[in-house]
């Protein structure tokens, strides 16, 4: 008779495995809360103007208080916000409100969670993705996916663009003040492009993207700034006109193509001989083992709904929102490029300048 082997169970293994999964339960949930707090500014007027109960919140807000009592207390108990049980009011502490009220905070993080929510939108075309291993363009993305890319990435930009990153790169300000020449290759909705065009008016400033409506969506933003130094056009990261640029550059965007080294050796040859190209990216080591923390987490996921399903539709290669600093900066010396050094390193970001 065969003899059948019970599967003997780790009591402690299995329960801290269900206590992550609980955790996760609970975050995925709070996803469609945040982005309620978000656009019904229950957060800002909490911070703004707590302690609150749910009766003085609802008032502020103009909504409904049964609602706002639910809400407020799925935020307790996720720790985003304070509750005071003696006084029945809830209020943050300056750390909650820079995470999820303050626009010009630079860790404001409810952005994330539009995007989040295109991946739920998606999951049926990637699914069949997966089965046929085609891609998944990026106009055929939910639309919460764009305006969640520049609500997750513009806060990131906003406090270190101007003020660290540009800085870092070897004589690249001196010149943007003096009046340069910048194309901004897959530049989504501007938020980038934006920023340099208003720190630096002497300089001139393109931005380029595959998907139309975020370039039109582009142009309207730098109308309402009153900004004369940008512009925006539709066009492939191998089809812009090679103006013999002073500087190039790749925000979040490399992985995302299909052909990551072409987009690098098109680049050099639309750069001028002393120009420089600077590519942002995710921070990643270069290996798989390193990886695997809450970071490398977040960005594998994006990059398996998102990332990866772009590039793919390209017809090319996928090199993913984790390649690291190995292999990207191959991708720049296989483009052509011969001086590729880290200039900024975060603990979310590699910022690398790559000069002819």
């Amino acid at each position: 008779m065969e003899q059948v082997l019970e599967k003997v169970l780790d009591e402690n293994r299995l329960n801290s495995l269900l206590g992550k999964m609980v955790n996760d339960v609970g975050a995925a949930a709070m996803g469609t809360l945040i982005i309620l707090g978000d656009k019904l500014n229950l957060y800002k007027t909490l911070a703004g103007k707590g302690p609150l109960s749910s009766d003085e919140l609802a008032d502020a807000t103009n909504t409904s208080e049964r609602y706002v009592r639910e809400w407020l207390s799925a935020q307790a108990a996720s720790g985003y916000i304070e509750y005071d049980k003696d006084t029945n009011r809830f209020f943050m502490h300056p750390e909650q409100a820079a995470v999820f009220a303050e626009d010009e905070s630079p860790v404001l993080m409810t952005g994330g969670f539009y995007s989040i929510s295109s991946m739920y939108h998606d999951e049926p075309k990637v699914r069949e993705a997966f089965k046929t291993g085609k891609g998944v363009t990026w106009d055929n993305h939910h639309n919460c996916l764009f305006c969640g890319v520049e609500k997750f990435y513009g806060p990131s930009y906003r406090g270190n663009l101007v003020s660290s990153w540009i800085p870092a790169l070897y004589g690249v300000e001196e010149k943007l003040k003096a009046g340069a020449k910048v194309a901004d290759i897959g530049c989504g909705h501007g938020v980038a492009t934006l920023l340099m065009a208003e720190a630096y008016p002497n300089s001139e400033f393109i931005g380029y993207d595959i998907h139309e409506e975020s370039v039109n969506h582009a142009n309207h933003e730098a109308a309402k700034l009153g900004l004369k130094n940008v512009v925006f056009e539709a066009a492939s990261a191998k089809s812009y006109p090679k103006l013999k640029f002073d500087l190039i550059t790749f925000f979040d965007a490399l992985h995302d193509m299909g052909d990551p080294d072409g987009a690098a050796a098109y680049a050099l040859k639309a750069l001028d001989k002393k120009g420089t190209c600077t590519i942002v990216e995710p921070f990643a080591n270069d290996n798989l083992h390193e990886n695997l923390t809450p970071v490398g987490r977040a960005f594998y996921a994006s990059s398996t709904m998102v990332c990866t399903p772009t590039a793919l539709s390209q017809g090319g290669t996928a090199i993913g929102a984790q390649a690291g600093r190995k292999k990207l900066t191959g991708v720049l010396t296989n483009g052509g490029f011969t001086k590729v050094k880290v200039a900024v390193e975060t603990p979310f970001n590699l910022i690398f300048e790559a000069k002819p």
